[in-house]
């Protein structure tokens, strides 16, 4: 039966290795050693070829896994000279727990585990007070991927396109997405064949004088050969295209599936951002006084971005982002007050575009310096409203009134409208309800 070493060897030193890859046999590491058995009578560490199970017994050869070792290393940042103890206690109490943890849901089993446990177990020895070592935990989702495969005739090397595949006893086997032609679902078959020997040979019964493939969105892996490069996304879209795309996918926490065809949108973004700093070829930004209207689509975003990062709602600021341009690309504002915040806005999402532009607009220190944009809610106030004017429950027509008016005076200035005299014909409406800064409904 295992049993555990006496006090007085420990700790017990592991021995050097010359590789830390598995023995033939699948021993962990530990097993290529030659000195690392345990001589009962004399209490210490032997060869491992005098062990005869009487008095020379071999040692356990599972260490702790690096899960583990890496699970406390934020306690130690605390304190981290100190030859003493792991940290003094009085600097953990100081800095407490992570205040936030983000990472892969398969961590769960693994790193999060284990820092619970170490957590726990420092905190039953008196080390530190925390009950958990991180206030908030966040699991983003996995990018998943879309897989192809192909359907081969059982016993032979003929490969049968999709739609007809229910007509013979077929085995699925995946394949790399990169044999497809371009974005379509069609094998490119000489590049099938070419891929591997056993396919050298392989032959195609087809549809329409097409081979086609069935896709599954399943998860990105080396195994299902569905996984994208980021270089080859980096080289044709930018780094920032493919930040912004992988934000724009859908909320943190969930697993999203990757569609390259996508990322056109986010690039095109991207481009009408970069040219509201130029005229034609030209970097042209003025200093003329921002517009109320410009003034408010600015802060608008960040009112909606400060909530987003908050709440790490990545994927709506990069709509809101989308939204921003457009209605300063329709105002042709080109105004320093604007375009400047704009870029630090930005920034956090898309920082090499943005460094370059805050370059250009004169700036010597780097974008990630600048602080954020203040909110002024000043400029969000409405001076008008526009009311939908619904009569017996439909819309009749809009009216734009000032935000100052008191209900009566809405309710007055609808009644004398010419539009609205026109359908009352001289009759009095039966019942008016305004809605304050949203809709006035009159039953006639």
């Amino acid at each position: 039966m295992p049993y555990t070493l006496p006090t007085s060897a420990l700790p017990l030193e592991l021995p050097e290795v010359e590789k830390y890859l598995p023995t033939e046999d699948g021993d962990p590491p530990l097993g290529n050693s030659k000195t690392f058995a345990w001589d009962e009578a004399n209490q210490k560490v032997v060869a491992t070829d005098l062990i005869d199970d009487k008095t020379i017994f071999p040692l356990e050869l599972s260490t702790m896994p690096g899960w583990a070792g890496s699970s406390w290393y934020f306690l130690r940042y605390m304190d981290p000279n100190n030859g003493e103890v792991f940290a003094n206690k009085e600097l953990s109490d100081y800095w407490g727990q992570v205040d936030l943890y983000i990472g892969g849901s398969e961590h769960a089993t693994g790193h999060l585990l284990y820092s619970r446990f170490w957590n726990m177990f420092l905190k039953d020895r008196g080390y530190i007070n925390n009950d958990e070592p991180f206030q908030k935990l966040i699991n983003q989702g996995m990018i998943l991927g879309m897989s192809a495969f192909v359907y081969r005739i059982e016993g032979t090397n003929q490969y049968v396109s999709k739609n007809l595949a229910n007509e013979y006893k077929i085995q699925q086997i995946h394949i790399d997405i990169s044999l497809l032609k371009g974005t379509s679902d069609e094998l490119d078959t000489e590049a099938f064949k070419a891929w591997r020997p056993d396919y050298a040979d392989a032959e195609f019964i087809l549809e329409d004088g097409k081979y086609i493939t069935d896709r599954e969105v399943e998860k990105m892996s080396k195994s299902k050969y569905n996984v994208v490069n980021p270089d080859d996304i980096c080289e044709e879209y930018g780094a920032d295209g493919l930040r912004l795309y992988e934000m724009f996918l859908g909320p943190l926490e969930q697993s999203k599936p990757w569609n390259t065809q996508g990322l056109s949108g986010v690039y095109g973004f991207l481009k009408k951002f970069w040219n509201l700093y130029f005229n034609g070829e030209n970097f042209e930004v003025s200093d003329e006084e921002p517009t109320k209207a410009e003034y408010k689509v600015l802060h608008t975003l960040i009112k909606k971005v400060v909530y987003d990062i908050e709440n790490f709602s990545f994927n709506t600021s990069v709509s809101s982002f989308m939204i921003a341009v457009n209605e300063l690309q329709k105002l042709k504002c080109n105004k320093r007050n604007i375009l400047e915040p704009l870029a630090v806005i930005i920034s956090p999402y898309a920082p090499h575009i943005c460094e370059e532009l805050w370059s250009l607009l004169g700036n010597k220190e780097s974008v990630e310096f600048e602080k954020f944009p203040v909110l002024n809610e000043d400029y969000l106030v409405e001076d008008e409203i526009q009311y939908p004017v619904s009569v017996n429950g439909k819309m009749k027509f809009k009216i734009s009134l000032s935000a100052q008016l008191s209900v009566k005076e809405v309710e007055d200035l609808v009644l004398q409208d010419e539009k609205m005299q026109q359908i009352l014909e001289g009759k009095a409406p039966k019942k008016i309800i305004v809605v304050h800064h949203r809709i006035v409904n009159i039953v006639i």
